[in-house]
């Protein structure tokens, strides 16, 4: 009997020997997974406010290209009235027939 309660204790002294180092490791992997959450959440956060910076480029690249296309018609606009007012300022085109007719009036 006696021997079997020092096997038992024997046992027991190893098995708790080998819980030491696990209970070290658990600690330390507890320590890991929480700092990995903190960096997740922190990953999380960036990666919102990389979205928005994005959303708000797309936004603005938009808005410039409408703002281009508009003064682009502006400008097609502009350049259709100069030409229209110069075409009135120009005297007007005689036919042949009307250089014939002044011709002959002579």
């Amino acid at each position: 009997m006696i021997k079997q309660f020092i096997e038992y204790a024997k046992q027991l002294f190893m098995l708790t020997q080998e819980i030491q180092p696990n209970k070290a490791d658990i600690k330390e992997a507890r320590e890991e997974v929480k700092e990995l959450r903190q960096e997740l959440k922190e990953l999380r956060e960036h990666f919102k406010e990389l979205t928005a910076a994005v959303q708000r480029l797309a936004y603005e690249v938009r808005h410039v290209s409408e703002n281009e296309r508009h003064e682009r018609e502006k400008l097609m606009l502009r350049l259709e009235n100069e030409y229209l007012k110069f075409e009135r300022r120009l005297p007007a085109v005689k036919s042949k027939k009307q250089e014939n007719e002044q011709r002959d009036q002579i």
